[in-house]
C-alpha cells in the first residue's frame, strides 16, 4: 500500500479514510507520472484539537485547519509555477517515504457541510491537495496557486469528482 493511515479519531473509520487516502494519493502520483509503488505516505487521521497542536508547533498558528503536510524532502521550486520540472525519483531498494499528511475530522466535516459537498469528495480533494504539497506544489504565489488548483481539478476529474474551485 502507498498510504499507511494511523486513525486517532475513530470517526474517520466510518468515513472510510483509509480507502480515500489510498485512492487520492495513487491518483495524484499516477497523474504526475510517478509510480505509486516507489513511494509511501503516512496519514494521521485526527481531530481538531490534535491538528491545532500540530499547526501551532509547525506553523505557529494555534488553530485547527483541515489538512497539514510535511514532505520528507522540500521540493518547492524557487520560481513560481516551475514544478514539475524534475519530479522526484523513487528508490531501487523499495518504497521511499514521501512525507506525512494530517487531516482533522471536525474541520473537514464542517467545511463539507458549509460547501454542500459529500464528505468523501471534500476529503479526497484535501488528500490530493496534501499529496501535491509533499511533491513541492504550493499556493502562496498566485502563479503557483493557479498551477496547483488546475492540477487538483484534473486529478479529481479523473476520479469522477467535480472541480472544487
Amino acid at each position: 500500500m502507498l498510504t499507511d493511515t494511523l486513525i486517532e479519531d475513530h470517526r474517520w473509520q466510518a468515513a472510510g479514510l483509509e480507502a480515500l487516502a489510498e485512492t487520492a494519493a495513487r491518483a495524484t502520483l499516477t497523474h504526475l507520472g510517478l509510480d505509486p509503488a516507489d513511494w509511501e505516505i503516512a496519514v494521521l487521521a485526527c481531530d481538531d484539537a490534535r491538528i491545532a497542536t500540530l499547526n501551532a508547533s509547525f506553523r505557529e498558528k494555534p488553530t485547527p485547519t483541515n489538512v497539514l503536510s510535511w514532505p520528507e524532502t522540500d521540493l518547492t521550486p524557487e520560481i513560481a509555477g516551475a514544478f514539475p520540472e524534475k519530479p522526484p525519483q523513487g528508490g531501487d531498494e523499495g518504497p521511499q517515504h514521501l512525507g506525512d499528511i494530517a487531516i482533522a475530522f471536525e474541520t473537514c466535516a464542517r467545511e463539507a457541510t458549509e460547501q454542500d459537498k459529500p464528505m468523501a469528495d471534500h476529503v479526497t480533494h484535501l488528500l490530493v491537495h496534501g499529496t501535491l504539497h509533499l511533491l513541492g506544489y504550493d499556493h502562496i504565489r498566485d502563479q503557483d496557486a493557479t498551477l496547483m488548483e488546475a492540477t487538483e481539478a484534473a486529478i479529481l476529474g479523473k476520479l469522477g469528482l467535480p472541480d472544487p474551485y
